[in-house]
């Protein structure tokens, strides 16, 4: 076990609002983390890469730079996976998507209940935390090695969010089975669930990525059901073999 693991968890603030940051980063402390701040877009960038933190807490509206290009530098030029939580206030749909498709891995509306931003960044390092096996996942030409978090379609890397591996692992391991919705809900965040639109908006980007731009579908929604990832083609080549 780490010294890391003994903590609470170290979480890196970025909020420019000192009537948000200030309470918040005190009540964090008060039950147990530790906490460091940025009140810009480029500072928080410069300490989430050179840093090692449990938990990113990024505002959206930022000076220097906004929280979606902090996000999206971070993932797709850093390559870090770390926890991130966008806290915005902007509640749509579409802000949600574009928050989660820019690399968070939650959403926080404001105004918040400080308990509430404290039950998702507990599930974040929990969920972070658990041990990952080393396994290799292939279902048709997609292939996730589970060690390093890394996607492959037909041989092309695939930038999927930590989120979005994570949820693609549950599905793969399971293929061709269906997984209902409560379970990935439940195997992702834990007791502390997000709210309706956060699993349907990385479903949206899942798609987005690993299906899009290939000729058949591996994602699949089965209704009342819930989800699961399949090859179609090698289930009706099997089928029909079988026949």
């Amino acid at each position: 076990m780490s010294m890391r693991d003994d903590q609470k968890g170290l979480i890196l603030l970025v909020e420019d609002n000192r009537q948000i940051s200030e309470p918040l980063g005190e009540f964090l402390e008060k039950i147990g983390y530790s906490v460091d701040y940025a009140a810009d877009g480029p500072s928080g960038l410069h300490l989430a890469v050179t840093g090692s933190y449990d938990v990113l807490v990024l505002d959206l509206s930022l000076p220097g730079m906004d929280g979606l290009e902090v996000c999206r530098k971070l993932r797709r030029e850093a390559n870090r996976a770390t926890p991130l939580l966008m806290l915005t206030g902007r509640g749509s749909l579409d802000d949600k998507l574009t928050g989660l498709e820019a690399g968070a891995d939650d959403y926080l509306v404001k105004p918040f209940q400080l308990s509430e931003l404290a039950a998702r960044v507990h599930a974040l390092i929990r969920r972070d935390r658990r041990q990952v096996s080393t396994e290799i996942l292939t279902v048709g030409d997609m292939v996730l090695d589970t060690a390093i978090l890394r996607l492959t379609r037909a041989g092309k890397v695939l930038n999927v969010s930590p989120i979005g591996l994570r949820l693609l692992a549950i599905l793969m391991r399971e293929s061709p089975r269906v997984v209902s919705r409560r379970d990935i809900e439940r195997e992702i965040w834990g007791d502390t669930l997000p709210d309706s639109d956060t699993l349907r908006s990385h479903l949206y980007n899942l798609r987005r990525i690993i299906d899009k731009p290939f000729a058949n579908q591996l994602l699949h929604t089965i209704h009342s059901a819930g989800y699961r990832v399949a090859d179609l083609d090698t289930e009706m080549s099997a089928a029909g073999d079988a026949a």
